[in-house]
């Protein structure tokens, strides 16, 4: 079973340790310079919908809806696809934000 409770769909190895989507979990679409679906997710179902749109417009235009290929810590391997974090402030909240392939999601810090 996938994280969106998806029975036909398991996780993909960059999925696997993420937290359960929450069934109020709110999701905005997009489409990324390549003309690809992506698509951010707020895990805490707890920022407002305009604000979830610009900030999937401001990653589109960075650019980040895409497998990367990163080493941990400078390490000498590199795995293609693997997840990207760091924390966001918006408004007077901080989040955790990941970022998979095509996927962005917030979540509580």
């Amino acid at each position: 079973m996938s994280l969106d409770g998806n029975p036909g769909v398991s996780d993909t190895p960059a999925e696997e340790g993420l937290p359960p989507l929450r069934p109020d979990a709110v999701v905005v679409e997009g489409q990324t310079k390549r003309g690809k679906g992506c698509r951010i997710v707020d895990n805490t179902a707890s920022v407002e919908v305009a604000e979830l749109e610009g900030l999937l417009q401001d990653l589109i235009a960075q650019d980040l809806f895409q497998p990367l290929g990163l080493s941990s810590a400078g390490g000498s391997s590199i795995r293609i696809g693997a997840p990207q974090s760091g924390h966001i402030q918006l408004g007077e909240s901080l989040y955790r934000l990941i970022i998979i392939d095509h996927e962005a999601r917030l979540e509580p810090f």
